[in-house]
């Protein structure tokens, strides 16, 4: 299968109308026309290239001449009407004429490019149609055809097919992505046509994510954005700030390199934020992307086929991926999790667990861990890669669990020792380390320890949400030397930007924009 990287060998043929278009067209709605031109005046410092859903306001009409005002004192502003009908998937409950007559007042208002859904296309007669377009020339406006599917990917030369019939000046065709790969048919759909003809792809739903971010770069025309988040005019639908500012849509060429951050639920993962500025910070091309992953294959297929340069992973993907590794790290394959994905020049997958640094990294910087004591407090994925990394480092680790039998057996694979909740008061440590949940936002478990069992000089708590946990507010007040998660999660970050560009990571950046990011939630 090819790879979806290969230029446009020469530009698509030019719409009828002279237009000034940006990468992204943010689509705005409003409950009025005066909430409608209130949004769109908020982020003409994000694009100058807006939608106005017209359908989306009980009296589209009554909006005309407020856009018509609008648009004569902005003449740097493109935009883009739709008044999408009820039965195609919008608001608009009037009839093909009053759609047809509607968009036809919208270009005379101003609008340079008109949105009509194929289904209404296919609804007119040839005199209707070719006398609509006749308008819209003499408007100086251009003609959008669109096609949308809200359940599935599928069909879509088809769906192209349709609307290319019409010989409109821009072809829409959105799908609904149900699993990663559904990305590949839209950006293949985009390099397909898009050298003879203005096409527009995109695939719906958080799936879709990579459809949106990348069609430009695989040549489309442009991709849309929200005005702001919450005013999402499609499932799926991040805000332009979003594009531009963390995925620097502006700058995606065919030599950026894409990375990703794998797993299910993604959306509030902070990998893109940390990784994204890092790559800026070094003037690195590329981009990691949030990826919501159903099955394994599904992300195989994608990292394959896009191509995916790297892929930090995350539960229950870490041991999944095993065995389609060309080869890991010795410590990977004795802990038996991989949270890092490398693709090699030869096309193969190589495996890493940067969550190990995570923890060495900030204890080496305020201890000797040879010999250092120290508690490991669980046994879960988390803990795994703490003991194996300090046990490796020649520290001495007891491992703490409630129910202890898990930690006899994380002990006997690691060569460490596990230790019964009650002997926490009597022993001492140079370090106690969590790496349960426990106090994450959310979470109500009780501590895994109490405060007459921290006898140890030194706390690290995993969790970096909230930024000062319970534990670590307990652990100060006692006066001991404190580690947050988010030194650990800037850490093992940190490892997988030096493994995945070969460069050092700009550490004290990553961790302003992650604690700036935290303490904003």
């Amino acid at each position: 299968m090819t790879a979806l990287a290969s230029p446009p060998l020469t530009p698509a043929p030019a719409a009828g109308p002279r237009l000034r278009l940006g990468k992204v067209c943010v689509a705005v709605r409003g409950a009025t026309p005066a909430e409608l031109l209130e949004r769109a005046s908020a982020v003409l410092a994000d694009s100058r290239f807006l939608e106005f859903r017209l359908d989306a306001l009980s009296k589209p009409a009554a909006a005309l001449a407020p856009i018509q005002k609008f648009l004569a004192e902005r003449r740097d502003v493109t935009t883009i009407a739709t008044c999408r009908r009820k039965p195609n998937g919008g608001q608009f409950v009037g009839s093909l004429t009053s759609e047809l007559e509607l968009l036809l007042k919208a270009a005379e208002a101003g609008c340079a490019i008109v949105d009509l859904e194929v289904e209404s296309a296919e609804q007119c007669t040839r005199p209707q149609l070719a006398r609509f377009r006749a308008a819209l020339r003499a408007a100086g406006a251009a003609l959008l055809i669109s096609f949308h599917d809200f359940t599935r990917t599928k069909g879509l030369e088809h769906a192209a097919g349709r609307i290319e019939a019409f010989d409109p000046d821009f072809v829409k065709v959105v799908s609904t992505a149900r699993t990663l790969v559904d990305n590949l048919a839209v950006l293949r759909l985009i390099e397909d046509h898009s050298l003879a003809a203005h096409v527009v792809g995109i695939a719906m739903g958080e799936e879709g994510l990579l459809s949106r971010v990348l069609s430009p770069r695989a040549g489309a025309a442009f991709t849309f954005a929200s005005a702001a988040d919450g005013t999402e005019t499609a499932p799926g639908q991040v805000s332009a700030r979003t594009l531009l500012d963390l995925y620097r849509i502006d700058q995606l060429d065919q030599a950026t390199r894409i990375f990703g951050v794998a797993g299910n639920p993604i959306g509030q993962s902070l990998s893109p934020l940390i990784h994204n500025t890092a790559f800026r910070r070094e003037n690195v091309n590329a981009i990691l992307l949030p990826l919501k992953v159903k099955a394994l294959d599904d992300l195989l297929t994608v990292v394959r086929d896009l191509p995916v340069d790297g892929v930090a992973v995350t539960m229950p993907l870490k041991q999944d991926v095993l065995p389609h590794l060309a080869n890991m790290d010795s410590l990977t394959a004795r802990i038996g999790a991989c949270n890092t994905l490398r693709t090699g020049a030869d096309g193969k997958l190589y495996g890493f667990n940067t969550d190990v640094a995570g923890v060495i990294r900030p204890l080496e910087k305020r201890m000797r861990l040879r010999g250092a004591r120290i508690a490991v407090l669980g046994a879960g994925g988390a803990a795994r890669a703490a003991v194996f990394g300090l046990v490796e480092q020649g520290a001495e680790v007891f491992i703490v669990n409630r129910t202890h039998e898990t930690a006899v057996a994380l002990a006997r694979k690691a060569h460490a020792k596990s230790l019964k909740q009650e002997a926490l008061a009597k022993s001492r440590f140079d370090a106690i380390i969590n790496t349960t949940p426990c106090g994450m936002t959310g979470i109500k478990q009780a501590l895994p320890v109490k405060e007459n069992e921290l006898n140890a000089g030194l706390v690290f708590d995993m969790v970096y949400s909230p930024l000062e946990t319970p534990l670590l507010q307990l652990a100060k007040a006692r006066g001991l030397v404190v580690i947050s998660g988010l030194e650990m999660f800037v850490q093992q970050g940190a490892r997988q930007f030096e493994i995945w560009t070969g460069k050092p990571a700009p550490e004290s950046e990553m961790n302003r924009v992650v604690e700036l990011a935290l303490r904003k939630r």
